[in-house]
């Protein structure tokens, strides 16, 4: 039997030693990070003794720190490198896991969640935009579609954000302290191992002025009307943590079902995004795998929209949920790899982090406007569909705002 060809042969043998580095990183942030954040609500609410409003606040706080300056931290990786920026990012991460393993009081708790949130907000977009540029030398060099290389890397961060609670879980038999503790403790592995490993210089990454970037950025029309379509797909699937426990309280009369929901939306992306990935290269552009992307999470929505009406409850009243968890993973395998891989060809030479960031801090201010019209949707009277019609016309829209031409496939 010939040997396969660099084309049809699996992805992972073919990636550089650099790529399976930044693409084992996604997998380290979120094991570290997940083992903590699902468990921070209650403990501020609880041994802190936060009032629920606060806690609101607090997590809001770490998402704007983090989201919100992604558009910094990608800058800072143009100007002086993906190394330093990573390396800073992983020690912020440490010292503000350390000190919220420690902070018993409200203005402490809001310190170390602004530090864990801006030291994402270096290391994330230094390390996303590096793999997009590597998936690009990957792809130019024959080695396969970039997609496929950035599909990996969502699995990979997937499969993390599933281990990582289960780390959490284990160590909170013990106490918060020791979540916190373990969740620094991963962050000083992934610290040691780029400082020995992560190159002083990748070839072919040139280094720029943070200034000058903003104002192309902004009169690039293309690149904007991505960041916008790729808001309406965060925005949608934020809902998995404010329209969906809504229904499955109202389903079920508990929000016990999340927890299976939210393991079949990561069992589904660990096993199925590379086939589905490699299916879909092979026959849509970017712009075609956007455009499914969405239309499938707005037939998620337009589901439950469709039956409730009939007002089922119990195991049949959680079905519709779980074709919506089900049809919104399937849009995000299609979307989020096309997007990041789209990315690269609208950025100008050497900004690609800020362009990476650009892309995150964009759609985040969508998701955090959004989402406030989204809860005040769901807390109105209205027939309870309507509010899922409308959460559906959300990605069906979007569709209408992706870039005329997409780029040429490798």
């Amino acid at each position: 039997m010939p040997a396969p060809t660099p084309a049809s042969a699996p992805v992972k043998a073919q990636l550089s030693p650099l790529l399976r580095l930044l693409i084992l990183t996604q997998l380290a942030f979120n094991i570290g990070f997940f083992a903590v954040l699902p468990f921070l609500a209650e403990h501020l609410g609880g041994a802190v003794g936060m009032a629920g409003w606060l806690v609101g606040f607090v997590l809001g706080l770490r998402t704007f720190s983090q989201q919100g300056l992604f558009v910094v931290g990608g800058a800072l990786a143009d100007r002086y490198g993906v190394r330093p920026v990573v390396l800073a990012g992983c020690a912020l991460r440490i010292a503000g896991f350390g000190w919220l393993g420690y902070a018993e009081q409200p203005w402490t708790v809001v310190g170390a969640v602004l530090l864990i949130g801006f030291a994402a907000a270096l290391f994330s977009p230094a390390v996303e935009s590096e793999v997009a540029r590597q998936a690009v030398l990957h792809e130019e060099a024959g080695g396969g579609s970039r997609t496929r290389v950035l599909a990996l890397f969502t699995v990979a961060g997937q499969a993390g954000a599933f281990v990582g609670p289960l780390l959490g879980a284990l160590l909170l038999e013990l106490d918060f302290r020791a979540v916190c503790l373990a969740g620094a403790g991963v962050f000083v592995v992934v610290l040691a191992a780029h400082a020995w490993l992560l190159p002083q210089h990748i070839p072919g990454r040139t280094r720029v002025e943070v200034r000058g970037g903003i104002g192309p950025l902004l009169r690039n029309r293309r690149f904007l009307a991505l960041c916008c379509a790729y808001g309406a797909y965060l925005l949608a699937y934020n809902q998995l943590y404010l329209a969906l426990p809504a229904e499955v309280e109202r389903a079920a009369g508990s929000q016990a079902p999340l927890a299976w929901l939210f393991a079949l939306s990561s069992v589904l992306v660990v096993t199925a995004q590379l086939p589905v990935t490699r299916w879909v290269g092979e026959r849509l552009s970017l712009r075609r795998s956007m455009t499914a992307g969405l239309v499938l999470i707005a037939a998620g929505f337009a589901v439950v929209a469709a039956a409730l009406p009939a007002g089922w409850t119990g195991t049949a009243g959680l079905l519709p949920a779980a074709g919506f968890v089900v049809l919104l993973t399937l849009g995000q395998m299609l979307v989020a790899p096309a997007a990041r891989s789209w990315v690269p060809d609208l950025a100008e030479d050497g900004r690609l982090g800020l362009y990476t960031g650009a892309l995150s801090s964009v759609s985040g201010l969508i998701v955090l406007i959004g989402s406030a019209v989204t809860g005040t949707l769901l807390d109105t009277r209205l027939p309870p569909a309507v509010p899922w019609l409308l959460l559906a016309a959300v990605p069906a829209a979007a569709v209408l705002l992706l870039p005329r031409a997409a780029p040429r496939r490798g």
